[in-house]
């Protein structure tokens, strides 16, 4: 899925618990991630700056195919 600058998306929990990001680190993610929308700040390749505004959190880059697009 391409995603653009602006959208709202939330992480997909099945593709993002079993990714190589999962495995390099702290594989327990916050569950906002999952149930809140966050807002597609920058793309680069195959990553989205992704801002999560209902908590205060630092961005984070996510592969677009982890990503999913919210009305």
């Amino acid at each position: 899925m391409a995603v653009k600058k602006g959208e709202l998306v939330r992480a997909i929990r099945e593709k993002l618990e079993n990714s190589l990001e999962a495995k390099a680190s702290d594989s327990r993610f916050p569950s906002y991630l999952f149930e809140t929308k966050g807002e597609v700040l920058d793309l680069r390749g195959d990553y989205a700056l992704v801002k999560f505004g209902q908590v205060p959190t630092p961005n984070i880059w996510l592969r677009m195919d982890q990503l999913e697009s919210v009305k």
